[in-house]
């Protein structure tokens, strides 16, 4: 395992690429971003881009735009930039996820209080509990279902409202730099089929057992090359706002009312910043295997995000990944155990069919321990 120069990104990360001088992309997107980048011209490039929309939902009559949203941070500052600096009429669609939070469910009314339509589309629960059983099984992940919804949600909607414009927020191989996985600087995004977790978006992909394409309309995603005959585009605000950034869009919705999660202990939560993965708990039970699959988790997302836009040094990020990453609340971990029905026995020796184990040594049920040393390039024959 090999460590970014710059920040702390790992080249675990599937999709991940470093250049020759071991500088992940996105640290070099960030560099990019505050040198070389026309914020102005890109800035006059999305008011276009919503005057088309706003001409082309008169012709149609529909909205201007449409935008996936759970209520966090990301979609409550892409809506209301939307609706307040672009002038756009926004239709915000939500996949509500099986198990949702009381905070998730604040953050949703709050956002669509500021002034939106809101479609809610909820998956069948009795096929989101298969899936999820599934995925963990087969994938160790037990998210990756609830992503396809997640995703595909908008532009089910725009291909069905036929609404010109889908607002999509962070572009993903910008922000975590799995430029093995699209283009690196495309504000398209219709590319987001292409992330690791959606591999194509194909609903199909999760047929098992008596599960059919019948039982799974949420989770397929609209064929692209129809929606752009259509005239829909899709773009990444992320690629055209230069103030898109994790911290500023955080505080940016505190102060227009998000709720994050302020009364669990950071050890439980497995990460530093209380304003991330607010509609589920099952996202922290999801981070924590990721952390045993690949070596890292969301508190090293967190601490790149912050080394790259100033806010910690390297020497402390290294400080919060080992105070925090990785871990996990036993009863979140108890709480999806119910959910799927299964025992705690049962689902450590799951998970300790994806632990890697050139990264970890397990010394007992749900422990184990790292045999690397986080900022520090790990050969395993050294063990």
């Amino acid at each position: 395992m090999k460590y970014c120069k710059k920040c702390l990104q790992p080249d675990t990360r599937p999709g991940i690429k470093f250049d020759e001088n071991q500088i992940c992309y996105a640290c070099k997107y960030e560099d990019k971003k505050n040198k070389y980048i026309d914020w102005t011209k890109r800035e006059a490039e999305l008011k276009e881009i919503a005057s088309w929309a706003k001409k082309e939902a008169n012709k149609r009559n529909t909205y201007d735009a449409v935008i996936g949203v759970s209520g966090g941070k990301d979609s409550t500052f892409q809506a209301i930039y939307a609706k307040e600096k672009l002038g756009l009429n926004v239709l915000l669609v939500n996949s509500t996820p099986d198990c949702i939070t009381e905070i998730g469910r604040h953050n949703l009314d709050n956002l669509a209080n500021w002034g939106f339509d809101l479609i809610q589309m909820r998956p069948n629960p009795k096929i989101c509990k298969k899936l999820a059983k599934e995925s963990f099984y087969r994938f160790g992940n037990i998210v990756k279902p609830s992503e396809y919804c997640l995703w595909a949600s908008a532009y089910i909607i725009a291909d069905k409202f036929n609404i010109p414009l889908i607002i999509q927020g962070e572009n993903a191989v910008q922000t975590l730099g799995t430029a093995n996985t699209a283009q690196e600087d495309n504000s398209d995004a219709f590319g987001v089929v292409n992330l690791n977790t959606l591999g194509g978006c194909r609903a199909k992909d999760l047929c098992f057992d008596d599960i059919t394409l019948k039982d799974l309309f949420m989770y397929e995603f609209p064929d692209i090359e129809k929606c752009r005959a259509k005239g829909i585009k899709a773009i990444y605000l992320q690629s055209y706002a230069k103030e898109w950034s994790q911290i500023k869009n955080a505080s940016f919705s505190i102060a227009r009312g998000l709720w994050c999660r302020d009364r669990e202990d950071l050890h439980d939560l497995g990460r530093y910043r209380r304003y991330n993965s607010l509609d589920s708990d099952f996202a922290l039970v999801n981070q924590m295997i990721k952390y045993y699959k690949f070596g890292f988790g969301i508190t090293t997302d967190e601490a790149c995000y912050d080394i790259r836009e100033g806010y910690l040094t390297r020497e402390d990020a290294i400080w919060l990944i080992n105070e925090y990453d990785g871990k996990c609340g036993e009863q979140y971990i108890e709480q999806f155990c119910k959910y799927i029905n299964i025992t705690k026995d049962e689902f450590w020796n799951v998970v300790d069919t994806f632990v890697n184990k050139k990264l970890f040594t397990k010394i007992g049920q749900g422990i184990y321990r790292k045999n690397f040393t986080v900022g520090e390039d790990f050969d395993e024959r050294n063990i």
